[in-house]
């Protein structure tokens, strides 16, 4: 995640990866494969986590909604990850040519996989979307540079955004291109032709620098426990913030306001873009979650238990490129009417998705493995 192939030899050193890291981002990958499941085999899947689609009344039955919500915690969890893996690597290659423009590269190929790629598997270039891909490659191309900056400039920059992004939806220029160019960057939306984004850049680079402030920590020598309880403590803050902006319900919401004290509309929060209570509720639980998988990294346990999680957590690019195309291709192979399926069939079609492309991403990582300086690095 660093340089050009070019740049340097295979005996560079190497550090050890965090296996929490691929823990975690493993999980993510499974709760992420039971939402996309249900986008094609649920006609009743939810999507109302935008101010600009919802409609207020509108209800929240319970199974679908908590099987879509938990689903929230996929995205801002792989830029956070991403984040933290850029941080690993850029220390792992310290002082190796090229590094910048390995990071800009690299980033722009998964921003462009997004309209080039990703389209195709959802809708069949029906539509053009520049999703989850799009906002980690340009935050990433935005990396390139702000990473030179110290920890502290860092979070003061993501915060700010946070805390500021919700005035964007104050100003919406109309005039092309930069009603297209105000969507790509703060609020999303439809922007020209039949193209769209649901993850404009700005927002989500705010998780990302959390992310590298964060593999920078981890970077620093610290027993895991002590490690384990810092992060417990961050999470439960950050859980805390959003019970306030959540319980007031003004300004931190984008909009997307309770209807009620019912828990669900606590937990029914504005994901596209995320507004303060969203990043605040997911990476809250984010740094739950790597807190408890932390505390059980203890280098003198193998924790085979885990293997499945660290095989997709270590191949989730790879696996993200197929489980889209490989769900869609199946609805139509086996002729499968949403209409007709639900629940039921959404996890099923989510666990028979992650026991196809195991050995795929398996054979994979083995690759990947022996070619550590080839081509895998781009993805």
């Amino acid at each position: 995640m660093s340089t050009p192939i070019t740049s340097w030899s295979t005996s560079a050193p190497r550090a050890p990866r965090v296996r929490a890291v691929d823990w975690l981002r493993g999980l993510v990958i499974a709760l992420m494969t039971v939402d996309h499941s249900g986008t094609f085999l649920d006609a009743a899947h939810l999507h109302g986590d935008n101010w600009q689609w919802w409609t207020p009344g509108s209800p929240l039955p319970t199974a679908e909604f908590l099987t879509r919500w938990i689903s929230h915690l996929c995205a801002p969890t792989f830029v956070l990850l991403a984040g933290v893996s850029l941080a690993l690597s850029d220390e792992k290659r310290r002082g190796e040519p090229g590094q910048t423009r390995f990071i800009a590269t690299r980033g722009l190929l998964i921003a462009a996989l997004d309209p080039l790629w990703m389209s195709f598997g959802f809708a069949a270039y029906t539509h053009i979307s520049c999703q989850v891909l799009y906002a980690i490659g340009m935050s990433m191309v935005f990396m390139a540079g702000l990473r030179r900056f110290s920890s502290r400039t860092l979070l003061v920059l993501a915060a700010a955004i946070q805390i500021f992004g919700e005035l964007s939806t104050h100003w919406q220029p109309t005039v092309e291109p930069l009603h297209s160019l105000w969507a790509y960057l703060f609020v999303g939306g439809p922007t020209f032709g039949r193209a769209g984004c649901s993850y404009p850049a700005v927002p989500w680079l705010s998780i990302m620098i959390f992310g590298w402030v964060l593999g920078r920590w981890f970077v620093e020598p610290r027993d895991h426990l002590a490690r384990a309880r810092w992060l417990a403590v961050v999470g439960a803050a950050s859980l805390g913030l959003f019970v306030a902006v959540r319980g007031v319900d003004g300004y931190g919401n984008w909009n997307l306001h309770r209807e009620s004290l019912d828990v669900l509309q606590w937990l029914h929060v504005n994901k596209y873009p995320p507004c303060i209570a969203f990043t605040t509720l997911e990476l809250g639980i984010s740094f739950l979650l790597l807190a408890a998988f932390v505390a059980l990294d203890d280098p003198s346990a193998p924790r085979r238990a885990f293997a499945p999680l660290a095989l997709f957590g270590q191949t989730a690019f790879f696996y993200y490129l197929l489980h889209i195309h490989l769900l869609h291709g199946a609805q139509i192979a086996f002729g499968l009417d949403p209409k007709e399926h639900g629940l039921g069939t959404t996890w099923l079609g989510a666990a028979i998705t992650l026991a196809v492309l195991a050995w795929p991403c398996w054979l994979y990582r083995r690759y990947k493995r022996a070619h550590p300086d080839g081509w895998t690095r781009y993805i």
